[in-house]
Order: C-alpha cells, then sequence, then structure tokens
C-alpha cells in the first residue's frame, strides 16, 4: 500500500541511478576509482537506496534497522529493543536531556529510546520519505513532544556546536564516506563532556581485501545495503580518536560467545526462534520465501502497483543477507562494532 503512493518514474529513477555504482562491476575487477566514485556520491546513493528499500524493510525486517544480539529463545523484537535499551545504558542517557539520533531511519530506536529513558530526541536523516514516516510514527506512539526529525547531511551538520548532552548512531555512519568526517561532525555538535555510542559495521581484522572471495563478501554488503565504502575495525577506532573522542569502549559484540548467532533471522534458521510471532521474518529469508517474495514483488511490478526495479531492489537485498550470513560465519563482518566515546570537558 505504501508503494502506491510513489511516484513511479522517480522510484525508477532512483534505481538507475543507484545500481550504476554496482551493475558490471564485479569484486573481482572492482578498482580504487569505482570506490572513489561511490564515496563522492554518497549521499545521493544512500538517498536513492532508501528510497528504494525502506518499505521492504520494514515489511520484511521491523521498524528499527539494525541486527542485535539474541538472548536464548528470545524474541525478535524484543531483541531489538534490548540492543537499543543497552546503548542508551551505556551511555547514561538520562530523562530530559537532548539526544541526536544520526541516520534515525523511520525512528524506531528512537521512539523506544525516548521511552525508555524520557530524553528528547532529534533524529537526523537525508531522506524525506523516512522523514514523513518516522514523524507519523512518532505521533501515532504519543511522542511528537519528545521526537523531532530534520532532514541532512550527517558529513555537514546544521546543528550548532554543543548542541547535544548525547548523540547516537545505529548501524548508520556506515554510509558515509568517511568516519572521521562524520564523527567529526559528531564531535563538534556534542556539549564538553557529552557521550557519543555508535553500532559501527566494519570489517574485521581478519577480512583481507587481496582475498576474491573476501572482497565478495565485501561488495555484496555494500551493494545491497548501500554502503560507499567500508573499512576495517581499526580505521574505526582510529577515526574516532582523531575527531577528538576519549575512548572509553571498543567491542566487536558479534565476538561474544552466543548461542544464538545475530544473523539468525537472515539466515533462514528456524531452530533460534523465540516466539511463533517470529516465523514470517525468519520465513522471509529461506530459500522457499525468498523465491515467493521475488514473483510477488515481480507481479506487482507487471500490475503496476509496485514501481519498476522493486524487484531488483529485493533481489539485491536478498543478495546482501547472503554476504552478511557469510560475513558473520567467518568472522569477517560485524554490524555491532560498539564504540562508546566522550568529549572532553573544555
Amino acid at each position: 500500500m505504501a508503494m502506491l503512493g510513489k511516484d513511479s518514474k522517480a522510484q525508477q529513477a532512483a534505481v538507475d541511478e543507484y545500481f550504476r555504482h554496482w551493475d558490471n562491476k564485479p569484486a573481482a575487477t572492482e578498482t580504487e576509482q569505482d570506490r572513489e566514485e561511490r564515496k563522492a556520491q554518497y549521499a545521493t546513493l544512500t538517498r536513492h537506496y532508501y528510497n528504494l528499500a525502506t518499505d521492504l524493510y520494514e515489511n520484511g525486517w521491523a521498524q528499527s534497522f539494525h541486527f542485535c544480539r539474541f538472548g536464548h529463545k528470545e524474541a525478535f523484537l524484543q531483541a531489538l529493543a534490548r540492543h537499543e535499551h543497552y546503548l542508551a545504558h551505556l551511555m547514561n542517557i538520562k530523562e530530559g536531556m537532548k539526544v541526536l539520533d544520526v541516520g534515525c531511519g523511520v525512528g524506531g530506536p528512537a521512539r523506544e529510546i525516548a521511552r525508555f529513558t524520557g530524553c528528547n530526541i532529534v533524529g537526523l536523516n537525508n531522506n524525506d520519505y523516512q522523514i514523513e514516516r518516522a514523524t507519523a510514527y512518532a505521533a501515532q506512539a504519543g511522542l511528537s513532544k519528545q521526537l523531532s526529525f530534520t532532514k541532512g547531511d550527517f558529513m555537514q551538520m546544521s546543528f550548532p556546536d554543543n548542541s547535544f548532552d548525547a548523540v547516537y548512531a545505529i548501524e548508520a555512519t556506515v554510509h558515509a564516506p568517511s568516519l572521521e568526517g562524520v564523527y567529526s561532525q559528531i564531535y563538534r555538535v556534542l556539549k564538553p563532556g557529552g557521550v557519543f555510542g555508535v553500532y559501527e559495521w566494519v570489517m574485521t581484522d581478519q577480512y583481507d581485501n587481496d582475498n576474491p572471495r573476501h572482497r565478495e563478501i565485501r561488495l555484496g554488503i555494500e551493494q545491497g545495503d548501500g554502503i560507499s565504502n567500508m573499512v576495517k575495525a581499526d580505521v574505526a577506532i582510529q577515526a574516532i580518536k582523531n575527531a577528538g573522542f576519549e575512548l572509553e569502549l571498543a567491542e566487536d559484540l558479534a565476538d561474544r560467545p552466543d548461542a544464538t548467532p545475530w544473523y539468525y533471522p537472515i539466515a533462514g534458521d528456524f531452530k533460534y526462534m523465540g516466539s511463533i510471532w517470529d516465523f514470517l521474518t525468519i520465513l522471509r529469508m529461506t530459500k522457499l520465501g525468498r523465491s515467493a517474495v521475488h514473483k510477488l514483488v515481480g507481479g506487482l511490478e507487471t500490475l503496476r502497483i509496485a514501481p519498476r526495479g522493486t524487484q531488483k531492489t529485493a533481489d539485491s537485498l536478498a543478495l546482501a543477507a547472503d554476504c552478511l550470513v557469510a560475513g558473520g560465519k567467518e568472522k569477517l563482518f560485524t554490524p555491532m562494532f560498539l564504540m562508546i566515546g566522550r568529549k572532553p570537558e573544555a
């Protein structure tokens, strides 16, 4: 139903513009120029990606566009919320604080953290469609007084210096062309003594860019998730330090010895399912589920209900899922490299 309201010509233009960065550019022949071009176009690339993928994310995953750890037989939505609570807890976010959510999506984490802590959150996003949906969801949840959403580029924030008591980013700053660049902007708008918390997507130390399989996994994740340039964990650590933060914590949460792997839902593995309500989420990621989605979305395109390119986007997300699972199993990639940094007191 959400797709019915979209401009089909604009959607097709988004498809053409987005996939020109990936079509006929396999990992085996990827050049540094290809990566530099994607980095230069990061804002447009990210905006087009979420124009294409947002409805598929919401209906196939949840309104919180991130991964998480799972307790034994823990329900999917409960685990997502706990992951958000954990970050807010580590950052010591309190009632009445003014907090910035960098790359807020449709506001799922912002709503949860606002309810959990009582803080006031400003969500920053460069995608009009997501801002519209986030604003509507906040109103539906009765949180309009605590939440607001604004359009902007996180590499060039319009907020004054020292504006926020705390800043967090949940699997969003990976879209930046330079982590040091976006972290420096966060440092600028954070008040002295304030805390920045981030769940970052990075390749681990085990990733070898000269290994063709490793490179194929990394490129598949980037293509399917709108990422211009993913880096290794040590680059992220150096970036947050170079931005001026005192690094209080750096840990790959995916490396903890959890019995349930973070990637199990996208692997379509029912043995870890924590609730009957999670059945459809997992089913969509099985071979049967992917085939059904492929055919359904193709049929909707034929009937002109879904805009052209929706099927191609869904297939690209499926490719990303395969690469995310491979990256997780082989310990080449993590979506939850946790860092907590503090801006020194003036």
